[in-house]
């Protein structure tokens, strides 16, 4: 069973292509479908609604995360970098008409698959997780207690352990797992945080952690036969 893995689309069509080429069982979307310099707001909406089609169109098994680009357009009143005043209102229509197409994570085995990643602080020492499937706890936080995804902590970039799966980054989310049992039982996926090209021999990692956001020079991540491999178009 081939699953694919896309980073942050905002707005951009390339994931077509990729399933195209690939024709897998399962696509995880990582999120950020919305917020982009150079694509309009109407064009990323209409690139979001065919991604629901795509999804509705039972062709795959296909999983929608949310992002931090997508999570300030649900109620609450937090906004980031990008917020689309403009078209707000219409993605926020768009979003919630949807709401049961979208999760914040998505495990399959032992592989984590969050926006920015699942952090020890968070998940332990804010919510008190004690055991069980980590994606059915995350989700339903999400769908009881949306707001314990707002931006956490004092780094303008999210640069802190506490931050949360849709806003932690890399160094502190390997550094904040390090000598936890999120480390030494679980492969985690991300996106978030654009990278050159995909770690995808685990140098700077342990194998542990695959950072996927290089979906803009056409990278992806393909696991298949309990393997990871490179994607690229």
């Amino acid at each position: 069973m081939k699953t694919i893995f896309l980073g942050d689309t905002h707005g951009r069509s390339l994931w077509k292509d990729i399933i195209a080429k690939e024709s897998p069982d399962r696509v995880v979307f990582i999120g950020d479908y919305f917020d982009s310099f150079d694509i309009k707001g109407t064009e990323q909406m209409f690139n979001f609604k065919e991604i629901i089609a795509f999804k509705e169109s039972n062709q795959c098994e296909v999983i929608l995360l949310i992002g931090n680009h997508d999570y300030h357009y649900y109620p609450g009143g937090e906004t980031y970098s990008g917020y689309q005043h403009g078209a707000a209102p219409a993605i926020k229509q768009l979003l919630e008409e949807n709401k049961h197409h979208m999760q914040m994570c998505y495990q399959l085995d032992n592989i984590l698959c969050s926006h920015a990643g699942i952090g020890h602080n968070w998940l332990v020492e804010q919510e008190k997780y004690e055991s069980g499937s980590i994606a059915d706890f995350v989700n339903d936080i999400w769908n009881y207690k949306p707001n314990r995804f707002i931006f956490y902590g004092f780094d303008p970039y999210g640069d802190n352990k506490t931050q949360t799966p849709i806003w932690i980054r890399p160094k502190s989310l390997l550094a904040g797992n390090k000598e936890t049992f999120l480390k030494k039982d679980y492969i985690q996926i991300a996106g978030h945080t654009q990278v050159n090209k995909i770690d995808i021999e685990g140098k700077a990692t342990g194998g542990r952690y695959y950072f996927i956001d290089a979906i803009e020079i056409g990278q992806y991540l393909v696991y298949e036969d309990n393997e990871f491999k490179l994607g690229e178009i």
